[in-house]
């Protein structure tokens, strides 16, 4: 077989992961950059809330981008596991494009990497919990 089916996240979904993660940034307090990327890496939504770092947009996109070019392990899991080869992690971490610390989440339908949500402008344990907001969010049926 040449072909399978596969899931796409949809504008819809990527929308409901940048209004649940910005209900947690809130929560937190901070100004993040919020990223939703499908499983190509391409940029399907994106959030900067008022007073957040440019910067850290880019970075946010890093994250997911990193999220689904290593095969939908998280950004920070990336860094772990690499954490015991030093040559690769600096090699990887190095290439542009790559952001292997924590707020890229990877958002998993039936098994299936559909994409990515990276946070940038917190701490790396507040980055993850925003981005895991918005992952949840397209992954959690509602109530």
């Amino acid at each position: 077989m040449f072909t399978r089916p596969t899931i796409a996240l949809t504008l819809a979904g990527a929308q409901a992961a940048i209004v649940a993660a910005l209900a947690e940034a809130e929560q937190i307090g901070g100004r993040f950059n919020i990223a939703v990327t499908d499983a190509g890496g391409v940029l399907v939504a994106f959030a900067r809330m008022d007073g957040a770092f440019a910067e850290s947009g880019l970075i946010a996109q890093d994250k997911c981008r990193t999220v689904v070019r290593f095969g939908g392990a998280s950004s920070d899991g990336l860094y772990d596991a690499l954490a015991g080869e030093e040559a690769v992690l600096r090699g990887i971490a190095q290439r542009p494009g790559v952001a292997a610390f924590g707020g890229g989440v990877p958002i998993v339908i039936d098994g299936e990497l559909v994409g990515a949500v990276g946070a940038s402008g917190g701490s790396a344990a507040q980055d993850k919990r925003v981005a895991r907001a918005g992952a949840d969010a397209v992954t959690t049926p509602p109530r």
